[in-house]
């Protein structure tokens, strides 16, 4: 099995056992770098995928709670080559899937050969990158598919149909459906028309689609899994690490009764 299909098996997995796969976003190293492992540990025991993020200086993509994760790991000296170091201490304790989530620099930075021989080599499955256009994205596809990593496409609800395809058919692992058009972290809410805009993407995604943006309570959950393969959660997470609550409980709220 190619890494990237470790993302589609491990979500599907959940949906046979009748609820939408739970995917937790932490910033790595925050929000102090010693408890990375433990954290990535204890949200793995819930989760069914792991995303991790790679701090960034301009995380554009992100509302103030990752960009604040962000900043703090940063000044901690948190970096690529650091996190892939201590992912190879961990690699027998986590089963789940692991992806990155990353702005272009830093991978372009550490060399995109080195990048996907590294990531496999750490239990990392795939990658989102939400600042590289699909246009531009063919020297990263091409290093990450000879080592079966994937490169996993953004769709958000502008995204016309004729692109919606595009992207779907390049995506590896699942394809991460944005539920807003903004930044994450938002607190107003699911859009009222998640439910079209899901089904819409799932009609023309060979792979799971998981939603993200916006995802903070078991109803949320809920909803997004009566239309989507899973439901991705970041800022709402990052919080509870933040003010230094148990994410293990937190992720297992998520799944109400069925987890």
């Amino acid at each position: 099995m190619k890494a990237h299909e470790r993302l589609s098996a491990a979500i599907s997995a959940a949906n046979d056992k009748g609820r939408p796969a739970l995917v937790p976003f932490i910033t790595a190293g925050y929000p102090e770098p010693k408890d990375f492992i433990a954290t990535l540990k204890d949200v793995a025991s819930v989760g069914d995928v792991v995303e991790i993020g790679i701090p960034f200086s301009d995380p554009m993509a992100d509302g103030m709670t990752i960009q604040r994760s962000s900043f703090i790991a940063l000044q901690k000296g948190v970096s690529l080559k650091w996190i892939f170091e201590q992912l190879d201490t961990a690699q027998r304790d986590i089963d789940v899937p692991l992806v990155m989530m990353s702005y272009l620099n830093p991978l372009l930075a550490f060399g995109y050969e080195a990048l996907a021989e590294r990531a496999l080599a750490s239990g990392v499955c795939g990658f989102i990158v939400p600042d590289l256009p699909f246009e531009e994205s063919d020297e990263l596809r091409a290093a990450l598919e000879a080592h079966g990593l994937g490169l996993i496409q953004l769709v958000t609800p502008a995204t016309p149909n004729a692109r919606l395809k595009i992207l779907c058919d390049a995506s590896r692992g699942f394809v991460y459906a944005v539920t807003i058009t903004g930044i994450t972290g938002g607190g107003a809410g699911l859009p009222a028309d998640l439910a079209d805009y899901l089904a819409r993407v799932a009609s023309l995604s060979k792979i799971p689609v998981c939603a993200g943006f916006g995802i903070r309570a078991a109803a949320d959950v809920k909803a997004v899994g009566q239309h989507a393969a899973g439901a991705i959660v970041g800022s709402a997470l990052v919080e509870v690490l933040e003010r230094g609550e148990d994410p293990k409980s937190f992720l297992k709220s998520l799944l109400g009764d069925a987890s």
